[in-house]
């Protein structure tokens, strides 16, 4: 028995060790190491990894080209703690448009920070060459720990996905809730689409906000066109590419699509309360040029009196923006331009959106009235029209003037 014993043990042994050899093998065969012949040519790439969810975490990935095509990815991290090893891998798609392991990368040290992986093809066995690599739809994702893969501790688009530096940003005003504002940022691709992101402040910690590309100028309103991830109310940011819109079917937009569209930017307080925006600006072809041009309106009713200002857009048409003080909280005042000076008076031309009498706002875009019929105007044509401005103290009672004020050929 004693004899049974010492050979099953040795049997065992043997098996352990052809099972080390066996992992040891598939290992090296899944991480190429470099040939010993084999010498880097001198072509290199290298990409931002960008903090995510742990502060003070970030580096680069510097891809090489070898002698026979392939890759030596190294990615250099700092920040990253002692005796550590953190995940890598190349992801399909753009980070903000997220998607499965394309490569297994060899995990970061977190004592050095380091991780070196030889690369020539993808996890399910398909080529991927040096040049390819320049080439792919992807990104790279660091995770903290083969237990926590949900969070990533650093992350970079890579390939064709990598920004060119070209950048628009627009304004996003405060709208329904007072004190939430800031921007979105349209950052060229070298694919040609963008990665879109919304930086607000003032937005609740917790908070969710959906946000979109909506049809026409924020002073027409229109449909949803594109549709972003949501504003996370705790950060105030949000991160999308622009050639996928969230929801299916939507199309999606390159760099250079998004500078001529005809839209703006909502960005609404819940999926729950659509009706409340938070934040809202115009984009695209809506964008204004910095060219203006102010009438004052005299008070025609005591104690009411303002200006009304006209912005041009890219398009060519204007912003106009009527300011009243003195209006009653609960009133509602229609306004238009009409023909003629205000002395010889005459008919409607264009009608603006009321003014607002708890704001004393009234916003409106100069392509459309808001009267079946009325003509456009561009913003040189507001400049030479022989018109004036009247605004009414209401629907019921347009034959009282609030505020009044020659504007076009008839301003001096």
């Amino acid at each position: 028995m004693k004899n049974s014993l010492i050979i099953n043990r040795i049997k065992q042994g043997a098996l352990l060790l052809m099972s080390a050899l066996i992992f040891v093998a598939c290992t090296e065969d899944d991480m190429p190491a470099l040939d010993p012949d084999e010498v880097l040519t001198g072509q290199s790439k290298s990409y931002d990894l960008d903090e995510v969810a742990v502060p003070g975490i970030s580096g680069t990935a510097v891809l090489e080209e070898t002698s026979t095509g392939s890759t030596k990815l190294t990615i250099t991290l700092s920040g990253t703690p002692d005796g550590v090893q953190h995940p890598a891998h190349i992801h399909f798609n753009s980070a903000a448009t997220g998607g499965g392991i394309a490569v297994s990368l060899t995990p970061v040290n977190g004592t050095t920070g380091i991780s070196e992986t030889i690369i020539s093809r993808q996890d399910d066995g398909s080529s991927l060459t040096y040049n390819q690599l320049l080439d792919f739809d992807g990104y790279i994702n660091v995770h903290l720990s083969a237990d926590d893969l949900g969070t990533i501790v650093a992350q970079g688009d890579i390939g064709s996905n990598e920004l060119t530096g070209e950048t628009k940003t627009y304004t996003l005003n405060e709208a329904d809730v007072d004190g939430i504002s800031g921007e979105i940022i349209f950052e060229e691709r070298r694919n040609g689409f963008a990665l879109a992101t919304i930086n607000l402040t003032g937005t609740p910690d917790g908070g969710v906000h959906p946000a979109h590309i909506h049809a026409n100028s924020a002073a027409i309103g229109g449909g949803i066109l594109f549709t972003f991830n949501p504003v996370n109310g705790t950060t105030g940011m949000s991160m999308t590419d622009t050639r996928a819109g969230m929801m299916d079917g939507e199309e999606g937009y390159t760099y250079d699509e998004i500078l001529e569209v005809d839209g703006y930017v909502n960005v609404h307080l819940s999926a729950e309360a659509l009706a409340t925006i938070v934040a809202q600006g115009d984009i695209g072809s809506n964008e204004l040029t910095g060219v203006s041009q102010t009438y004052p309106l005299a008070a025609v009713v005591a104690g009411i009196s303002g200006e009304i200002t006209f912005q041009e857009r890219i398009n060519g048409f204007a912003l106009a923006t009527i300011t009243l003080v003195g209006t009653p909280v609960d009133g509602s005042h229609p306004a238009h331009i009409h023909e003629n000076s205000a002395a010889v008076g005459g008919g409607i031309l264009y009608t603006f959106n009321p003014v607002n009498g708890a704001t004393g706002v009234s916003i409106s875009d100069t392509r459309q009235g808001m009267m079946d019929g009325e003509a456009s105007y561009t913003y040189a044509q507001i400049l030479t029209v022989d018109g004036y401005v009247n605004v009414h103290l209401s629907a019921a009672e347009l034959a009282t003037i609030v505020a009044q004020g020659d504007i076009g050929v008839n301003f001096e």
